[in-house]
């Protein structure tokens, strides 16, 4: 009964954890631009958004993995996200908002670890990628719904109420979090015959054989992290600067409607997010990581070419049913990325850190994306960067499908030592 609450309780967490992050979108650049802002003071305000996030990526995740209380650490990273955003309705200036960005980054790069963390302690790591198909699913409907509600408040009553509706939206994701009953992880048959038979508690059975850390030097030389990592820059690299691309293109040649047609972008992959991402935390379970992979990678390339069409046929409208795949990608990267950091270091103390390793690359890949694809706009024209990209995402599809190692199997052999090791303890 416990557990069932925790696990309901975390659904809640997912949903109003995505409602929080979605304050800090486009929503930011927009508010800053009704305030006298440059472009370019938006775009350096929120480049260092993105640089401490990429700093805070490994520091966030050995802390998290350091600290016994993944529910606190949690906690405080909401708790700064609700300041975070309270800085940013208070006041449009310089120091304000830079110290809100800095605070958001870190904060982000704690939360999305943590929460990880709770949900890996209250399921067994068998049912892990259910659970996080689960996750991305209650995520997508809070970040679909709140993006809608976010552009109601702040076309009629003011961009900065979309910052105080932030902080309110994070309250609830407290309340939330203080219903998971963190202490209550899964317990295995063997364990519990264990200490049924050893004459002790369960806890202590769990605590024999509970994950023992992992020295950092030995996890970078795991070459299932370094492949996925590069991996994930690839697909950033691919991915990341596609929407701006299209958004930019939409700008230039539609009058009427941009607004709707971009935000329509945004919206319509949550939905595909929200339908597909328990079938991947189930299929990961089944078919294993590698096909998954390869699925939601292939969506890169064949989303670009689509858009470098739809921007030929100059019909913006294209531009919406094109931007389904991104719901491909994102329920594929959304559920593997955790599942895959436990498969590699979850069960040798690291998971958090093994999370925020692959959050840098994510984050370098990212900086590149949106870096190398404007230059090549403003040289070659859109069309020439939308054929970059798609080479990129070919080359993450290749590296997938000739370099990465399929995690799922060694995952199941970790979990069945560790039941294996109980009986012995006891």
């Amino acid at each position: 009964m416990v557990i069932a609450r925790s696990l309901r309780a975390l659904d809640w967490l997912n949903f109003f954890v995505a409602n929080v992050q979605t304050g800090f979108g486009p929503f930011i650049a927009s508010y800053l631009a009704a305030n006298k802002w440059t472009q370019g003071e938006i775009g350096l305000m929120l480049s260092v958004g993105t640089i401490s996030a990429m700093a805070s990526q490994l520091l966030a995740g050995a802390l998290v993995d350091a600290l016994r209380n993944k529910k606190g650490a949690a906690a405080a990273a909401i708790i700064a996200i609700i300041v975070s955003a309270l800085l940013l309705g208070a006041s449009p200036t310089f120091l304000v908002v830079f110290a809100a960005e800095v605070l958001h980054g870190f904060a982000s790069c704690m939360l999305v670890p943590a929460m990880a963390a709770i949900s890996l302690a209250l399921v067994s790591r068998a049912d892990l990628g259910n659970r996080l198909g689960r996750n991305a699913r209650w995520a997508s409907i809070g970040s679909a719904l709140t993006a809608a509600l976010m552009g109601v408040f702040g076309e009629y009553l003011s961009l900065r109420s979309v910052f105080f509706l932030t902080a309110a939206l994070a309250l609830p994701a407290l309340v939330a979090l203080n219903m998971i009953d963190h202490e209550m992880a899964p317990v295995v048959p063997r364990m519990k015959k264990a200490a049924a038979k050893a004459g002790v508690s369960i806890a202590e059975v769990v605590s024999a054989v509970g994950e023992r850390p992992e020295s950092l030097r030995d996890l970078v030389r795991d070459p299932r992290l370094l492949t996925f990592a590069a991996c994930v820059v690839l697909f950033h690299l691919s991915n990341a600067a596609m929407l701006n691309l299209a958004a930019g293109e939409v700008t230039a040649h539609m009058g009427d409607n941009v607004q709707l047609v971009i935000a329509a972008c945004i919206i319509v992959p949550q939905f595909i997010v929200t339908g597909l991402s328990p079938w991947v935390g189930r299929q990961a379970q089944n078919w294993g990581r590698r096909p998954l992979l390869i699925l939601g990678f292939l969506a890169l390339p064949l989303r670009a070419l689509l858009f470098a069409a739809a921007s030929s046929a100059s019909s913006p409208y294209l531009l919406v049913p094109v931007q389904m795949l991104d719901g491909i990608s994102a329920a594929v990267f959304g559920v593997m990325l955790p599942l895959i950091a436990a498969d590699v270091a979850g069960g040798k103390g690291r998971y958090n850190l093994c999370i925020g390793f692959f959050g840098l690359a994510a984050g370098v890949g990212a900086t590149l994306s949106t870096a190398i694809a404007g230059f090549v706009t403003d040289k070659f024209g859109v069309n020439t960067s939308f054929f970059g990209l798609a080479a990129a995402g070919t080359l993450a599809v290749a590296l997938v499908w000739l370099a990465m190692p399929e995690t799922r199997d060694a995952a199941a052999n970790d979990e069945a030592a560790k039941q294996k090791e109980a009986t012995p303890a006891a």
